[in-house]
């Protein structure tokens, strides 16, 4: 038996590739799925199933395209209903894998339909447990996180999740691993670790969710507390993963366009948004105003999607050479497939032509405590309340919306978040709104740090 984990960084997102005597299964598959078809054909093996743990909110799966290029039938858990062919399995159902068995167990409370995937080697001992977005290493999926369920609301999803961990998860093996669909940074969970997975039986002393003396009434007062809004896209990708997108290699080809200076000054004009996905270093000493900033090499396509948030919102990009297509793909993961083209040969085009550029002043993080002037950190409250400037304000990023006028004014003042990334994003974001007096603190809160202690 083979299992591989397929993590990608820029989504927090694991998903998983199974084998056993030639034949194959693929556990939430990113939108580009070459990899999976790679892997199987190397192996001499077949991908047999497409199992699905929930509709994803925080990106596009590649389900159907798998399928498609396979022929493989997608499976979800009970409670699902797409607009495409897929198999709806029922609780405790098995499906056959060369000489392994994978379970199907129903555990709503992230959403309803939301189900793990438990395998059972030839020697009937339980070996895995794909747990999706159900249970993270350290934490838990947060239910309804896309705030699409109009029957329940999250309180008492919270109590129905509780009764999924209790009577499905915590039963089982401890030493089975448990591999889940996200990581540390994702939207879908609080505190999820950084390790991508970890045995159950660590997870019952670690994960604050498998505390058998938990009551529910806790555990729900627990998982509720400080609950963030959820991104703009996370609707969106729900809708896609139910009832349908284009395949990755398609927007790809329509999206990636070569356009001049003129023809990008042209389109700038009409109602889109100029995404500048450069190094934050480049961005900040010049870039086409009004441009957004969201650095390739971040947590890249979530923060598109909080930023952006419409998918469908025209998008104009400014890209390192060659970085195009990657690029593209990338903001495809969370569905924005609506790519006007890119800026051909750079910002250095857009500069010879005599354009109009901005930029961002950085600051050291020894004027910041020198100099008085308003401090806005960026950062998560989780972030903020572990350690802060004393003076500072807390308006973080994910938040902006809400956040980005307030207390601002044309006076100087400080923009940090932890290492220089979100600063620059926010600065960028109040530029767009006309709000120029931002100076972005080099290194961000690790710099700043230093100085405290």
């Amino acid at each position: 038996m083979i299992i591989r984990q397929i993590y990608t960084s820029c989504l927090s997102q694991g998903s998983y590739y199974i084998e056993s005597d030639g034949e194959s299964a693929v556990i939430d598959p990113l939108r580009e799925v070459d990899n999976y078809i790679s892997i199987a054909d190397e192996n001499n093996s077949k991908i047999k199933f497409i199992f699905e743990t929930h509709f994803h909110a925080d990106f596009v799966s590649g389900h159907l395209t798998l399928s498609k290029l396979t022929g493989a039938p997608i499976i979800f858990g009970p409670n699902s209903k797409t607009s495409y062919k897929s198999e709806i399995g029922n609780d405790n159902q098995e499906y056959k894998l060369g000489n392994i068995k994978i379970i199907l167990l129903h555990t709503p409370g992230h959403t309803m339909e939301s189900s793990c995937y438990l395998v059972i080697d030839k020697n009937n001992k339980q070996k895995a447990l794909f747990t999706g977005d159900t249970l993270f290493i350290g934490d838990v999926g947060i239910p309804d996180v896309a705030q699409v369920n109009d029957i329940l609301n999250q309180r008492q999803l919270s109590e129905i999740l509780y009764d999924s961990l209790h009577s499905k998860i915590l039963p089982l093996d401890d030493d089975i691993i448990l591999y889940p669909g996200h990581g540390a940074g994702s939207a879908c969970g609080k505190n999820i670790s950084k390790k991508t997975f970890d045995t159950l039986r660590s997870q019952k002393v670690n994960n604050y969710a498998l505390d058998k003396n938990l009551s529910k009434k806790n555990f729900s007062e627990k998982l509720m507390d400080g609950l963030m809004p959820c991104p703009e896209y996370f609707p969106s990708n729900v809708y896609l993963n139910k009832n349908g997108y284009e395949d990755v290699e398609e927007i790809i080809k329509k999206s990636c366009n070569p356009l001049s200076s003129s023809e990008f000054e042209y389109l700038s004009k009409k109602n889109c948004i100029i995404l500048d996905v450069r190094s934050k270093f480049d961005f900040s000493r010049s870039h086409i105003p009004k441009s957004l900033f969201i650095g390739l090499e971040g947590n890249f396509a979530p923060w598109a999607g909080s930023v952006i948030g419409d998918i469908k919102t025209p998008i104009l990009l400014v890209t390192d050479k060659n970085k195009e297509k990657e690029t593209i793909k990338r903001l495809a993961r969370v569905g924005f497939d609506n790519i006007l083209g890119y800026l051909s040969d750079g910002i250095e085009s857009w500069v010879k032509n005599g354009r109009e550029i901005d930029s961002i002043k950085n600051v050291s993080a020894d004027e910041i405590l020198s100099k008085p002037l308003e401090i806005i950190d960026v950062r998560t409250p989780a972030e903020y309340l572990k350690k802060h400037v004393k003076s500072s304000i807390n308006l973080p990023l994910n938040n902006y919306k809400k956040n980005k006028l307030k207390t601002l004014s044309n006076n100087p003042f400080y923009v940090h978040c932890q290492s220089g990334y979100r600063s620059l994003i926010y600065l960028s974001i109040l530029k767009k709104s006309g709000i120029h007096s931002g100076l972005n603190v080099k290194g961000g809160f690790k710099s700043i740090e230093k100085l405290l202690d």
